[in-house]
C-alpha cells in the first residue's frame, strides 16, 4: 500500500507517487416479493484494511501520468414484483482500469413455481421461502446468500456480504444480511457492501440488514422492507407484502481512489465525483456515472 512506502521509489523503481489505492464496489441486488429472498452485496475489491470475500489484500495500481482510465459505477438491482416468482435483479458491475467488481446477487424468489435459490454474484442473494439451498458468492469479492427453511411460511435467507456469509432463515426469523467490509481508505473507517435481510411471514421476526448499507428484510402483510444505501453496494431487503407494492432494490456502488498529494485527478465527463485532501493523501470519490479519469 502507498502508506507502507518511505522512500521515494519502490525496489521495481516505480516512483511512489505513481501508486493509486482503491476500492470498487459493485452496485447490491434486489429483494424478490412474496415472502421472497433478499439481495447479496456488490463483490468488493479494494488495497486499504480488507477485501472481500476474506481474500488477500488487493495491489495497488501503478497508473501512468496523461493516460485515461476507465471508471464505471455499478447501479444497484431492480426488485422483483409480488408474486411474480422471479428473482430480484443483480446489480450492476463497478469498473476501474482493470480491476472489476460483480454485482450482487438477486434475491431468491418464493417456491411456489421455482426452486428459491438465489442468484450468483459479486456476493450471493439469499433463498426465497422454501429454498434450501445457498447461492455462490465471487471468489475473493464476497460471500453466499443464506438458506431458507425447506417448508413455506419461514423466514428466508438473507443476502450474502463482502465480509460474511447471509444468515439462514428459521422457523420464526429470517436470515440476517451478511456484515460488509470496513475500510478507512476515505480518512476515516467505513462499512461497504452488507447484504440485505430476509422476509418471513406475518408474525415472525424480519432478517436485519448487513452493516455497510443492507436493506431490512419486509413482514408479509406490512411490507416494509427498505432498499440497500446508495454508493455502498448494499443487497435490498426480502419484499414481502401484496401485489403492486414497491420491493427494496440494491444500493448503486462506489469508486474511492486515493494516491499521492502531488498528483493531480482530471474527472471526465460521464462521471460524478469530488476530491478532498486527508493528510497526505488526495482521495477521489466517484459516485455515479462512466466515464475516464487521468493524472496530472
Amino acid at each position: 500500500m502507498i502508506g507502507a512506502i518511505t522512500a521515494g521509489l519502490l525496489a521495481s523503481g516505480t516512483p511512489a507517487s505513481l501508486l493509486i489505492d482503491y476500492l470498487v464496489v459493485a452496485g447490491g441486488a434486489g429483494g424478490a416479493g412474496d415472502i421472497g429472498g433478499a439481495g447479496g452485496a456488490g463483490g468488493l475489491r479494494c488495497t486499504v484494511g480488507a477485501t472481500g470475500g476474506g481474500g488477500s489484500l488487493e495491489s495497488p495500481l501503478t497508473i501512468a501520468k496523461s493516460t485515461n482510465y476507465t471508471v464505471t459505477i455499478g447501479a444497484g438491482g431492480a426488485g422483483a414484483g409480488m408474486t411474480s416468482n422471479l428473482p430480484g435483479s443483480n446489480g450492476s458491475n463497478s469498473i476501474f482500469s482493470t480491476i472489476t467488481s460483480i454485482g450482487g446477487g438477486g434475491g431468491g424468489p418464493n417456491t411456489n413455481n421455482v426452486t428459491g435459490i438465489g442468484n450468483v454474484g459479486g456476493s450471493g442473494g439469499g433463498a426465497g421461502e422454501g429454498g434450501s439451498n445457498r447461492a455462490a458468492g465471487t471468489v475473493n469479492q464476497g460471500y453466499a446468500g443464506g438458506a431458507a427453511q425447506n417448508a413455506s411460511l419461514y423466514g428466508t435467507g438473507g443476502g450474502g456480504g463482502a465480509g460474511a456469509v447471509g444468515g439462514d432463515g428459521g422457523t420464526t426469523a429470517a436470515g440476517n444480511g451478511g456484515i460488509g467490509i470496513a475500510t478507512s481508505i476515505s480518512g476515516s473507517s467505513t462499512y461497504y457492501a452488507g447484504g440485505g435481510g430476509g422476509s418471513i411471514f406475518s408474525g415472525g421476526t424480519r432478517g436485519s440488514g448487513g452493516n455497510g448499507g443492507g436493506g431490512q428484510g419486509g413482514i408479509y402483510s406490512a411490507n416494509d422492507g427498505t432498499s440497500g444505501t446508495a454508493n455502498t453496494g448494499g443487497g435490498g431487503g426480502g419484499g414481502a407484502g401484496s401485489v403492486g407494492q414497491p420491493v427494496p432494490s440494491g444500493g448503486s456502488g462506489v469508486v474511492i481512489l486515493r494516491y499521492d498529494t502531488g498528483l493531480t485527478i482530471t474527472i471526465g465527463a460521464g462521471l460524478t465525483g469530488s476530491t478532498t485532501t486527508a493528510g497526505a493523501y488526495k482521495i477521489t470519490t466517484i459516485t455515479a456515472g462512466t466515464g475516464n479519469v487521468s493524472w496530472a
